[in-house]
């Protein structure tokens, strides 16, 4: 895993250039990116997450198309189209952004649903299919979205089949005063984005997510993993719990945690850490529990308490 551990500590350290005081942050990414797992990045406006996404973005050195969402914009402004050429009396396709590495589809939540279905497909097949034509896109392929969850007019929250296919969901957060007070040294005439290089080769992902099998997985934190699932799909206070692909997401990102960690095998305080940003965005809190004060965040805490690690079936 020395490999994995090199390429995530590459990335890691040169995006701190740009977003400071998030280590812990960009590492989850870094585990997203490892998994080709797809990310949400949720919080206020001004905390960095468009700057974030294009941090990665650059630091792989792969394609990278940024999609502004609008209540206007099209499907077809998302998957392209086919154009008319006169010349060959023939239609030709124009791809849209969505066939790059990695799209960043910012304020994806001010789009229509109609729109947010363009990347449906995409983001579960990593395939697009557009006038009856079905194109498989180059790997790796990675979405980044960003949303403000404060301000809802003139937006469309995100259907539950869309969230579901983000492995992530994370929230930056505000800086403490000493690290913005860096910030602020750090801005000083150009934006130390500008200087970012490449320093991985982002083309190796899907190679590295291959190696990411390899990472042992006791059945022990197998069956801890399915248990704590089931725990979401069974709690009095929520009205829908965490999919199959939630426990799929979750034992895969625990096999990344741990490689970049340096380690071939998962421990269940991996699988304890990423619970959180893994599981939370695809539960559903039951509106009588919201109105008690229930957050999907104590209930996802609560669970992970009351799931027991069974030390005993260790081989």
């Amino acid at each position: 895993m020395d490999e994995v551990q090199r390429f995530a500590l590459d990335i890691i350290d040169n995006v701190e250039r740009v977003i400071i005081g998030k280590r812990d942050k960009i590492e989850l990414m870094v585990v997203a990116l490892v998994c080709e797992g797809h990310v949400l990045l949720e919080d206020v406006p001004g905390t960095g997450k468009t700057m974030l996404a294009r941090s990665m973005a650059k630091s792989l050195g792969v394609e990278f198309k940024r999609i502004q969402c609008t209540p206007d914009l099209l499907p077809s402004d998302v998957t392209g189209v086919s154009i008319f050429d006169r010349s060959t009396h023939s239609f030709n396709f124009v791809p849209g952004p969505a066939f790059s590495n990695i799209v960043l589809a910012d304020e994806i939540n001010r789009a229509t649903p109609r729109t947010q279905s363009a990347l449906l497909e995409s983001m579960g097949e990593r395939q697009i299919t557009v006038d009856g034509v079905t194109r498989p896109l180059n790997r790796p392929f990675l979405v980044m979205a960003t949303q403000n969850p404060i301000e809802y007019e003139g937006t469309f929250p995100l259907p539950e089949a869309q969230l579901d296919r983000f492995l992530m969901r994370l929230t930056l957060g505000y800086l403490d005063e000493k690290t913005e007070g860096q910030m602020l040294l750090n801005l000083r005439k150009e934006h130390p984005i500008d200087s970012l290089e490449q320093v991985v080769d982002g083309a190796t992902i899907p190679e590295l997510a291959n190696k990411i099998w390899d990472v042992h997985v006791d059945e022990t934190v197998r069956n801890y993993i399915v248990r704590l699932v089931s725990v979401t799909r069974n709690h009095p206070d929520l009205l829908l719990g965490a999919s199959p692909r939630g426990s799929h997401g979750l034992f895969r990102g625990a096999q990344a945690y741990a490689a970049i960690k340096g380690r071939d095998f998962v421990l269940p305080d991996d699988v304890k850490f990423l619970s959180p940003t893994i599981l939370a965005h695809r539960c559903i809190v039951h509106p009588e529990s919201a109105l008690r004060g229930a957050t999907i965040d104590r209930i996802i805490a609560t669970a992970l308490d009351q799931t027991e690690l069974e030390i005993g079936d260790l081989q």
